[in-house]
């Protein structure tokens, strides 16, 4: 099955992947990761270029249907088409009858790998699912790269209209890779150490213990306790059997996960200074609740150190942001977030805070969620339900 991640069409089973189209190649079978901001434009156009029908409202099956049917003698310059016509984030998986292809698109923004096992070859967003398998890393896809994986081996080619720009998702660093996995040469969860030092020596603050929100924030948590000198204590319990809150598709399942997802340890927190560590703030739905817990279990004081810049614009390439009303930054500014929080103290990461602690010039990465500037030009907002409604023959 599929744990689908929507933030191109419902979520619903008949969107699950892998999807299927055929064409004058064959059938073939696509796996997706990314958003492609041009997919109701280009369904409209293969209508009519290519009498395709779509029963479906992600915009994989727009992809795969053109990877069906674009034209080409072989894969790269079928990739090279599509790269022409499609606009957005997209890491792919297509299989063939006796073929792997992969491609990263020529911005990179979301990641892919590729690694071995018993011989042969394997393909993956993140170095930690080839660790599952056993597998070993190879090497990280060049953005606008398309591999091909046959009898004959490997065989790979980067689109010539890729640009020396690139642009992955500095989200990808602060919270979607998993942080044992490897992003940009390095494991995350040494960058978001540095994220967590990097918010302290910006805004330093008086505490007892050092508080990560868990899981996603510990890395940052602990970072930024060696930075302060503060003792790093786990004063939060996580249900393991609720999953990343943000990542539900819709407010209502997000809510409901935070109320069930942690538990505090009073005798650790009681009468305490604390300094509570979160990755991001997006709605502020699990924040909101884990002050007004740690409070109830007696904490003298909460202290809030976000290790990422405020959120103040839509995301077009994969994250499920599309609009500004959700975002509390885009509608509050730091105080009023403080106050209706209740936390004592509340301070974000820099934009150049974050750009120092991932090593990388801006240019580097996509931060358009923090800096409302894009690598490709994007409505402001999204409406991730657009293709339900598209012509589909």
């Amino acid at each position: 099955g599929h744990t689908r991640y929507s933030t191109m069409g419902g979520s619903k089973e008949y969107n699950a992947q892998p999807l299927l189209a055929d064409g004058q190649r064959g059938a073939i079978a696509v796996g997706h990761n990314g958003n492609v901001i041009n997919a109701a434009e280009l369904r409209i156009e293969m209508v009519e270029e290519f009498g395709s029908t779509f029963d479906r409202s992600s915009d994989t099956e727009v992809i795969a249907e053109l990877y069906a049917k674009a034209p080409g003698t072989d894969w790269f310059e079928v990739s090279a088409y599509a790269m022409r016509r499609l606009k957005g984030a997209y890491s792919l998986v297509i299989m063939t009858k006796d073929q792997l292809i992969a491609v990263r698109d020529p911005l990179g923004i979301r990641p892919l790998c590729l690694g071995t096992l018993n011989g042969g070859w394997v393909v993956a967003s993140e170095t930690a699912a080839l660790d599952n398998l056993g597998a070993e890393f190879v090497r990280e896809l060049e953005h606008g790269e398309t591999i091909v994986i046959d009898k004959h081996g490997v065989q790979s080619k980067i689109w010539s209209g890729t640009r020396a720009k690139h642009a992955m998702c500095i989200f990808e660093q602060i919270y979607f890779s998993r942080p044992d996995s490897i992003v940009n040469g390095e494991l995350a969860y040494e960058t978001r150490k540095r994220l967590g030092a990097e918010v302290y020596r910006e805004h330093p603050v008086d505490a007892d213990i050092v508080v990560g929100i868990p899981d996603s924030s510990t890395p940052h948590a602990v970072g930024l306790a060696a930075a302060a000198k503060i003792p790093y204590t786990e004063a939060i319990i996580r249900n393991r059997y609720v999953g990343r809150t943000f990542i539900q598709p819709d407010q209502h399942s997000r809510d409901q996960g935070v109320r069930t997802k942690f538990n505090p340890m009073r005798g650790v927190i009681e009468g305490k200074k604390l300094l509570v560590v979160d990755d991001s703030i997006v709605r502020s739905t699990t924040i909101i609740r884990v002050v007004k817990m740690l409070r109830k279990a007696g904490a003298k004081e909460v202290h809030v150190r976000v290790a990422s810049p405020p959120i103040i614009s839509t995301c077009h390439f994969g994250v499920d942001m599309a609009t500004l009303g959700e975002l509390i930054a885009a509608n509050k500014t730091v105080e009023e977030i403080r106050d209706y929080i209740g936390a004592d103290s509340l301070a974000y990461l820099s934009v150049e805070g974050l750009l120092r602690a991932v090593r990388a010039p801006q240019n580097a990465y996509c931060t358009g969620c923090f800096t409302g500037k894009y690598p490709i030009p994007v409505q402001l907002e999204m409406n991730k339900l657009a293709l339900e409604a598209a012509p589909t023959t």
